[in-house]
């Protein structure tokens, strides 16, 4: 990933800034001894701005600095000049960011595309000067008003991933392997379990250039759907995945049951999002360059009613077909 630190919730405090004040003034000419006013208005206040940005992939600079603020609007001149307008304050976050109020839970808005903007607090709106209060009546007005204040908030920002695909599946599977065979990502792969400690995204590119975002969503243990370990925290990464892939260690390297395994990720993903269950998938045999895949794969067929895709991702095996479905269930419709 670009950052070696990953943030996926923040809470930040935000402030808009002020709109400058309107002014009284009047004209002093040579020859217009009894100039009329011409006290300008107050510029606008900046606003906070979120802007999505297909390069960032969390949401560690606002976690780093979660109090943000936009400049003031300047203050009216004479000679009928408005003051200076306040500069927003653009933030960028990745694509897949939802706010939300920290204390309702109430939805405010989320940013889903590259280069979309949502304003999370307005710049308070420029004082009039007394120009705009001359009258038949009031020839030399010395009225004006204040700019207003910018809105203040504080915010919950969560990131769930913009990917296409997600792979599931328990730790040590061989998820993160076969992300690197796929994609351009180059997760950490280590022959221990948890290795990867925060969700990954790569980019499967075809020849014709057509390209498919694929998450490796870590944590996913039994439990995880009522918060244990990690697995709550990073399900909602695949909320957004159109298509899932089970990544299933057919080998049971670990002594675990692949049929059981599958049957347990699956109770998971409907426990905590029903609509989960109903993604198009495809399970995935791993490993079936070990000595018990072949028996394993036999029994997971007879009980589950499946057909999984034998592949050994740690060789490259199978990974082209991968590509093929893909791109015929995104592509070739």
């Amino acid at each position: 990933m670009k950052s070696t630190v990953f943030k996926d919730r923040v809470k930040i405090f935000v402030q808009a800034g002020n709109g400058g004040n309107g002014i009284v003034a009047f004209r002093r000419e040579k020859f217009a001894p009894r100039g009329g006013p011409d006290g300008g208005d107050g510029g606008n206040g900046g606003s906070v701005i979120l802007r999505g940005d297909a390069d960032e992939d969390s949401l560690h600079p606002l976690y780093y600095h979660p109090h943000q603020r936009a400049e003031h609007g300047g203050q009216g001149k004479g000679s009928n000049r408005t003051g200076r307008t306040g500069k927003d304050n653009i933030l960028k976050v990745p694509c897949g960011t939802v706010v939300l109020d920290p204390e309702t839970e109430e939805f405010i808005g989320e940013i889903l595309e590259d280069g979309q903007e949502l304003v999370i607090a307005k710049g308070g709106r420029g004082g009039l000067g007394n120009i705009h209060f001359k009258s038949s009546v009031n020839q030399a007005p010395t009225k004006c008003t204040p700019g207003t204040p910018g809105e203040e908030h504080a915010y919950r920002i969560e990131l769930k991933l913009m990917a296409d695909v997600g792979l599931v599946g328990y730790p040590s599977a061989g998820k993160s392997t076969l992300l690197t065979a796929l994609t351009d990502a180059h997760p950490k792969v280590a022959a221990y379990p948890f290795t990867t400690l925060n969700p990954i995204i790569g980019t499967l590119i075809y020849e014709n250039f057509s390209r498919l975002r694929i998450a490796d969503i870590p944590g996913l243990i039994d439990g995880a759907s009522e918060g244990v370990g990690l697995g709550h925290h990073f399900l909602r990464h695949i909320e957004r995945s159109r298509f899932l892939l089970f990544v299933i260690d057919m080998a049971a390297v670990d002594g675990r049951d692949p049929v059981e395994d599958y049957r347990n990720l699956h109770r998971e993903l409907e426990r905590y999002n029903p609509e989960l269950a109903g993604r198009p998938f495809l399970v995935l045999a791993n490993k079936m360059d070990e000595t018990a895949a072949s028996a394993n794969l036999d029994i997971f067929r007879t009980e589950t009613g499946l057909e999984p895709l034998p592949i050994s991702a740690g060789f490259g095996e199978g990974v082209e077909k991968i590509k093929e479905m893909l791109y015929r269930h995104f592509f070739a419709k």
